[in-house]
C-alpha cells in the first residue's frame, strides 16, 4: 500500500491522518511550520487544532513536501481554501489530488476547476459533516468523496474507509463541492440568529429554507438533486448550523452580539464564502437571499437586525416543492 500523505495539520487534516494511520495506512501529516512538526513529534498532540487527542506513534510528520509526497498516487490537501492555490503550484501534476476545504477559489469559482486548469487531471472532493474534533477521537461519522475518476475517488474510499468513518462515493464533483461551500454561509446564518436570541421557530426555519436556497444554487451549476440531500449536503448543513463545534456558527452569533469572530488560528471559511457568492448572484441575477444578508451583516454594510428584516419582508409568495 502507498503512502498516504495528508497536506495540512490543522484540526481536519490532523483528524484525518490520525484516524488512517490508527487504520494501519502508511500516512504522512505535512505541516507548513518546522516548529510544529518538533512539536507533534515530541507531544504526540496537536495541541493548536486538536487539543486533547493523542495522535498514534505509526503516524510520521514533516516539514518538506517532497519528502510528504513521495511514493504517494493522490494526496489530500486540508489547507484553507486561499492557501489551496499556492499549495498545488508546488505539486507535480501527475499527483492525484483529493480536495478537503469547504472553501472558493480566488475568482468565486470551484477549487476542482482550479486545480484542472493547473493542469491536474485526478482531481476529487471530500465533504460532509465532519468535525475534526468528534473524528480525532474516533466518533463515528460518515463522509462523501467525489470524483470524474471513479478510480481515484474508490482508492480514497478504500484509504480512509476505517469502523469510525465510513465513506461513500459519489461521481457529481459540482454537488459534493459546492454544497460544502454554501452550507458554511447558512451556519453563520444560523449563528446570527442564535446571537439574536430569536428562538428555535426562526432557526429551523432559517435551515429549512437554507437548504432550498442552497439547492436553487447547486442545481444552477449542475449539480444532481440527489447530492443536496446527501451527506455533503443536507447532512453537512444540519451538523455546520447547529454544532457547539462549528466555527461559522459560532462567529455567526458573536457577529450577533457585537463581537469580533474568535478564530482561535482556525479559518472560518463562511465569511470569505459570503461575500464571493453574494458577487456573484448579484452579477448573473440570481436570487440568494439568505447568502446577501450574511454577506453585508458580515461587512459591515448591514446591522444582523437588517438582515433579518431583509428576509422577513420579502414578498409573500408559495412553498416551493421539487
Amino acid at each position: 500500500m502507498s503512502v498516504l500523505p495528508v497536506l495540512g495539520a490543522g484540526g481536519w487534516g490532523t483528524a484525518l491522518a490520525a484516524g488512517a494511520a490508527r487504520n494501519g495506512r502508511d500516512v504522512t501529516l505535512w505541516a507548513r511550520r518546522s516548529e510544529l512538526v518538533t512539536e507533534l513529534e515530541r507531544s504526540r498532540v496537536n495541541a493548536d487544532y486538536l487539543p486533547g487527542v493523542v495522535l498514534p506513534e505509526e503516524l510520521r510528520f514533516t516539514a518538506d513536501l517532497g519528502e510528504a509526497i513521495r511514493g504517494a498516487g493522490f494526496a489530500l490537501i486540508v489547507v484553507p481554501s486561499v492557501g489551496v492555490p499556492p499549495l498545488l503550484e508546488q505539486l507535480p501534476r501527475e499527483l492525484g489530488v483529493v480536495l478537503c476545504a469547504k472553501g472558493l477559489a480566488p475568482d468565486g469559482g470551484p477549487l476542482t476547476g482550479l486545480a484542472r486548469e493547473l493542469g491536474f487531471a485526478r482531481v476529487a472532493v471530500l465533504s460532509g459533516p465532519n468535525h475534526a474534533e468528534e473524528i480525532g477521537r474516533g466518533l463515528p461519522a460518515a463522509t462523501v468523496v467525489a470524483s470524474a475518476d471513479q478510480a481515484l475517488a474508490l482508492a480514497v474510499q478504500s484509504a480512509l474507509m476505517s469502523p469510525a468513518l465510513r465513506v461513500y462515493t459519489s461521481a457529481d464533483e459540482v454537488g459534493v463541492e459546492l454544497g460544502g461551500v454554501l452550507k458554511n454561509v447558512m451556519a453563520l446564518a444560523a449563528g446570527l440568529v442564535d446571537g439574536l436570541g430569536l428562538g428555535d421557530n426562526a432557526k429551523a426555519a432559517l435551515i429549512t429554507r437554507g437548504l432550498r436556497e442552497m439547492r436553487r444554487y447547486l442545481l444552477a451549476l449542475g449539480a444532481q438533486e440527489d447530492t443536496v440531500y446527501g451527506l455533503s449536503g443536507l447532512g453537512d448543513l444540519v451538523a455546520t448550523a447547529t454544532s457547539r463545534h462549528s466555527r461559522n456558527r459560532a462567529a455567526g452569533e458573536a457577529i450577533a452580539r457585537g463581537q469580533r469572530p474568535a478564530q482561535g488560528g482556525q479559518v472560518v471559511e463562511g465569511l470569505r464564502t459570503a461575500g464571493l457568492l453574494d458577487a456573484w448572484a448579484t452579477a448573473h441575477g440570481f436570487d440568494l437571499p439568505i447568502v446577501r444578508a450574511v454577506a453585508r451583516v458580515a461587512s459591515g454594510e448591514w446591522t444582523p437586525g437588517v438582515g433579518v428584516a431583509s428576509l422577513m419582508e420579502r414578498d409573500a409568495k408559495a412553498e416551493e416543492h421539487g
